[in-house]
């Protein structure tokens, strides 16, 4: 991959699923010293999320300068009760684009913030696709939602730290919460912790609106074995459609792993609109059953590796702010593809183009309704050159 940023000697190691990620982050809460900065699209005030929010009282009470950064729609539910007592414990909290009963429905409130990252004491980073909620309640009583996070130490946390830090000042100004923009006190050490090369790619509404989409274009179009994209809202556009339909003509495996229980019926049906022509094309498709799908990884070449937030969908390619992980390590990539073989063997299911479900008459019109309702919705509430940085 060229055209991307790689950052040398870093530790990256990867996390599976809540049960991984929540004790890994309470952990780290409770050790920092300094500083601690979380952003994520959703904050529930359930088990996971009272426990995490415990945590940053007591690193706040201790002197620790703690930052939390949520978004408004994806938090919508979160009391607004609590965030009183979280402001008087020394939490610094902040809300990306509150949402209001009578707000507008203007094209700018769907630029969410989605990204789920945490910054501790500039030292250790976590980011991936798990929000802090509780996965393991949901009325199914199915297994948590499979989903991945990542942990990392060394140079990159540079990159990190700085994006990190721009956002939080865009909206405290936003917020005319001036007094919570403080000089760096900590910064990232430049020095090695590992061997794993690595790159930290954003997107946002401003000089990184396209960054993630031609990070995975890239590393689509070198490709020369394998492609395993697990993504939870899959619907790409033209050109990451054709880059993937191409790379299986030329012989490399492609394999997706997509979402198999209806959580969003409308991006659900879209996105089985595409499966023929992927098909078609000699594309694998599996559809994950055993719970929610909610990561957003691939593996490329057993090589490149990606952990991250972002969707391959509109919304989080063409609108929301993300943040995504490029990994070049070959045994990072073998931990993640062997989750992942493990996942489509063993908890997902093969589509053919025989599957009378979704290939029915009635199913089929359904799913191309929804596709052109989504692509309506994509054209009317796409990017505005007038739209803020925020």
């Amino acid at each position: 991959m060229k055209d991307i940023d790689f950052v040398e000697g870093n530790l990256i190691t990867l996390l599976h699923n809540g049960e991984e990620y929540f004790p890994e982050l309470e952990t780290a809460i409770e050790k920092a010293q300094f500083e601690i900065h979380i952003e994520t699209y959703i904050l529930e005030y359930d088990a996971v999320g009272r426990k995490i929010i415990a945590a940053l009282k007591r690193a706040a009470q201790r002197g620790v300068s703690v930052h939390l950064l949520f978004d408004g729609f994806g938090s919508q539910n979160f009391p607004t009760a609590e965030i009183n007592p979280m402001l008087q414990a020394g939490i610094k909290v902040l809300i990306f684009r509150p949402e209001f009963i009578f707000s507008m429905p203007r094209r700018y409130r769907l630029r969410r913030m989605h990204r789920k990252l945490t910054l501790i004491d500039a030292q250790i980073a976590y980011i991936g696709g798990i929000n802090i909620i509780d996965d393991q309640d949901n009325p199914e009583k199915l297994t948590p939602r499979f989903d991945y996070a990542v942990v990392i130490k060394g140079p990159l946390l540079i990159q990190i730290h700085k994006a990190v830090k721009h956002l939080w000042i865009l909206v405290a100004w936003a917020h005319f919460k001036k007094r919570w923009i403080t000089p760096n006190t900590i910064k990232p050490a430049n020095n090695s912790c590992g061997n794993q090369k690595a790159a930290f790619v954003i997107r946002d509404n401003w000089r990184h609106r396209h960054d993630i989409e031609h990070a995975y274009l890239e590393g689509i179009n070198q490709a020369n074995n394998e492609i395993i994209i697990a993504n939870a809202y899959f619907l790409p556009g033209r050109k990451f459609s054709n880059a993937l339909k191409n790379a299986a003509r030329r012989g490399v495996n492609v394999e997706l792993l997509l979402q198999g229980r209806i959580e969003y019926p409308l991006q659900h049906h879209a996105t089985q609109a595409l499966y023929e022509n992927l098909l078609q094309a000699g594309i694998k498709i599996y559809e994950y059953n055993r719970s929610y799908l909610h990561a957003k990884v691939a593996v490329i070449d057993q090589y490149w590796a990606i952990v991250g937030s972002s969707n391959i969908d509109p919304f989080s390619l063409l609108l929301a702010r993300e943040a995504n992980v490029f990994i070049a390590d070959p045994q990072f990539a073998s931990k993640l593809r062997t989750s992942l073989r493990t996942a489509i063997s063993q908890e997902s299911t093969l589509i053919t183009s025989t599957d009378k479900k979704i290939f029915s008459r009635w199913n089929y019109a359904v799913n191309w309704l929804c596709f052109y309702i989504v692509r309506l919705l994509q054209g009317m509430l796409g990017y505005d050159r007038h739209d803020s940085k925020l």
